[in-house]
């Protein structure tokens, strides 16, 4: 057996990155593998390059990033004592982040991890004999490029990197575009289709190739007055959502907060997703991030509760009650899911453990849950659970209630625990003793929803053509049918189709990235002012400046950093 091996039984610790110009995987000797067929030995070869996903896609990397830089998510010094971290949370939303912010460094040496794995497997796996190689060599090699896109996305940068002692070639604008255009090309013909969204497979490669092709205007002048986007690009845009809707293998979800439900591995409108079954120890955190911390979600656990983080502006807020007034948002089942009834029966106030279930979606305005003291939950004569108003009791302001405030700022009154509208679309695990483990829910890259939602704006780009893209929003929200859909809509521009984008992936981590397509970036919400185009993308962490601080002039920081 081929002394590059990697045992599966050697997935963590396995990797050592010296700066970005090194990225050498640590490999076992034949000893270490000894007894594994050249299939298992595969399998574990594989693994690795997936591993560092959860870590990516945890709330304070790739989430922060991608959405405390927006206008959808914003996340005060609470009260004074809390998510102070020395300001890294306010500098991200209103644009003054620099290179030595954690959060940045942290994605960007998990993304290189990743990558480095890939590069592992794409040098190891061509030596053994077993015929599921040919398809692990293209989910490694195209996991390569994913990892590209996301460094691409963040840093304006790609790694180009063959042989695992080279040092790596580093592209920017089209040189980029065009090398991952050509690798995701290069796997497609031998990915599989069936083997479920935590892995990529040939859908998950057409809808990266459309979200590609619809950003290289984006990515191929980055700091350009205005995004050109080619019709030549929009075309294929178009093709390659084509083939996923046209495939059949995919399906919009009648129920929209199933999408993000602890047993969503098996949904079918999920494309390519992080994987975070619990037997796969997945330990995502998105579902208690943005919760009270006097908010605990199951009722064997009182330990299990959220973390008081960030909240949705008021900016964003009123996009859904300028888009449905006179009604209330909630119209919209994507908006607010009710699940505790006292919200509309007061009288509902003694729950049955099986049947309690917090609200999801967006919470606002006075929250009603278990009630804790002396570390238990109090329970009602009969056995069941109380239920009643919450209170500020884990933060010792017993009088101040959990009742979220539209209004959220960095100002003192502005950043209590009780501001800001917070958001539950991923399902708190049933299974998380504290809060801050066993995330199940399998993260989303990818969804057939905004598949058609970038069909419909590459059409729009291309030939306005409005119809079509209006058919294909409409598409969408009449799919939601397990309650009343929302309403239709009867015309569409780029502007609508940005609110719709809104609605349907908020916290999702795609707002940064529309909101520079759309050329709102440089706008003005709630403590942002900024206007620096400069600032869409991300600085170099100064770590990895120091890394390559041995080769002059390879690895240069991005301007204005």
């Amino acid at each position: 057996m081929n002394k590059k091996l990697i045992s599966m039984l050697a997935l963590a610790g396995m990797l050592f990155i010296n700066g970005c110009t090194n990225l050498a995987e640590k490999v076992l000797d034949e000893a270490s593998v000894s007894g594994l067929t050249d299939r298992q030995a595969a399998d574990g070869i594989l693994a690795p390059v997936y591993a560092r996903l959860p870590d990516i896609f945890l709330h304070t990397n790739y989430f922060a990033i991608q959405e405390i830089s927006t206008d959808e998510a914003i996340l005060p010094y609470r009260g004074g004592t809390d998510w102070g971290d020395n300001g890294i949370y306010l500098a991200m939303h209103q644009h003054t982040y620099t290179s030595t912010d954690p959060n940045l460094r942290n994605t960007w040496t998990l993304i290189l991890q990743g990558l480095s794995r890939a590069i592992t497997a794409i040098n190891t796996l061509p030596t053994l004999k077993d015929p599921v190689t040919k398809t692990y060599l293209a989910e490694a090699r195209g996991m390569r490029a994913y990892y590209g896109l996301l460094t691409l996305d963040l840093f304006g940068i790609v790694f180009v990197k063959d042989d695992l002692g080279a040092t790596s070639t580093i592209l920017r604008g089209t040189e980029a575009v065009e090398y991952l255009k050509n690798e995701f090309l290069a796997v497609e013909p031998d990915l599989e289709t069936g083997v479920g969204p935590g892995r990529l497979t040939k859908g998950a490669v057409w809808g990266l190739l459309a979200r590609l092709y619809l950003n290289a205007g984006v990515y191929r002048d980055i700091y350009g007055a205005q995004v050109t986007f080619k019709p030549e690009d929009m075309d294929k845009v178009v093709e390659y959502c084509d083939k996923i809707i046209n495939s059949g293998q995919y399906q919009l979800s009648k129920d929209y907060f199933a999408i993000f439900n602890s047993d969503n591995h098996d949904n079918k409108e999920l494309i390519f997703a992080v994987d975070q079954r619990a037997d796969l120890n997945g330990t995502n955190r998105m579902a208690y991030f943005s919760l009270s911390g006097d908010q605990f979600p199951i009722p064997a656990y009182p330990n299990a509760n959220g973390t008081d983080g960030p909240a949705i502006t008021p900016d964003y807020y009123r996009t859904w009650v300028n888009a449905y007034a006179p009604k209330d948002p909630t119209v919209d089942p994507r908006f607010y899911k009710q699940n505790l009834s006292i919200y509309s029966n007061p009288a509902d106030s003694c729950v049955a453990e099986a049947d309690f279930n917090i609200n999801r979606g967006i919470l606002r305005g006075q929250q009603y849950g278990l009630i804790r003291r002396n570390g238990v939950f109090l329970k009602c004569p009969d056995g069941k659970f109380k239920v009643a108003k919450l209170y500020h009791d884990t933060r010792n302001k017993p009088t101040l209630a959990v009742d979220f405030t539209e209004q959220i700022d960095f100002t003192v009154a502005g950043s209590n625990y009780n501001t800001g509208y917070r958001v539950e679309k991923y399902e708190f695990s049933k299974k998380s003793v504290s809060g801050r483990n066993f995330g199940e829910a399998d993260i989303i890259i990818l969804r057939l929803a905004d598949i058609y939602l970038m069909r419909a704006e590459a059409k729009l780009r291309k030939s306005n053509d409005a119809a079509s893209a209006l058919a294909d929003v409409n598409t969408v929200r009449a799919a939601r049918t397990v309650t009343a859909p929302p309403p239709a809509l009867t015309a569409m521009n780029l502007d609508l189709l940005y609110r719709e984008r809104g609605f349907e992936l908020y916290w999702e981590m795609v707002r940064r990235t529309d909101m520079i397509r759309f050329g709102k970036y440089e706008g003005t919400w709630t403590e942002k002012t900024n206007s620096d185009k400069l600032k869409r993308i991300f600085p170099i962490p100064q770590t990895a400046i120091d890394g390559a601080s041995n080769l002059p002039g390879y690895l240069v920081q991005n301007q204005s950093y």
